[in-house]
């Protein structure tokens, strides 16, 4: 875990952190390029400003590198093909995959309703309900822990 792991969250940066990561993760779902271009095009554009970038850097930098073990964490939950699902969900649950799997400092529940609303803003019009049903069932077999005296 990162030192950004330890350090206190500011919500609002992680916040934007995560918004610029569903964007820089489609676009190398789209284009392939490469995590450090990616990076510096959000930074130049502003869109990392108020952003945690420490953060940033380690969801994109996971994310682009172990896409395959993410995707594998939760195609067997899909009701589809992984290779049908729109990109912006993609991208989606291969970020909420990666906090819940790997950023056990984030709370489950903190994970999912981020990215409920990231669907809700990128995504298609019903997307962030499969977001929600998708990384609420991986949260249930990899957060069990958290879900306490609660049924699994």
């Amino acid at each position: 875990m990162s030192s950004s792991a330890t350090e206190k969250p500011k919500p609002y940066a992680r916040r934007q952190a995560r918004r610029t990561l569903v964007q820089a993760v489609y676009q190398w779902q789209m284009t392939d390029a490469d995590t450090h271009t990616l990076a510096n095009d959000f930074d130049e554009s502003g869109s990392l400003k108020k952003a945690d970038r420490s953060f940033f850097d380690e969801l994109l930098e996971h994310v682009t590198q172990r896409s395959d073990d993410l995707d594998a964490a939760f195609v067997e939950l899909l009701d589809r093909e992984l290779k049908s699902l729109d990109q912006v969900e993609l991208a989606i649950l291969r970020l909420g995959t990666c906090e819940l799997v790997h950023r056990l400092d984030v709370p489950y529940r903190v994970v999912i309703d981020e990215y409920i609303e990231l669907a809700k803003i990128f995504g298609a019009e019903d997307s962030h309900k499969y977001v929600n049903g998708v990384l609420d069932k991986l949260a249930r077999s990899v957060r069990q822990a958290e879900f306490g005296g609660e049924r699994v």
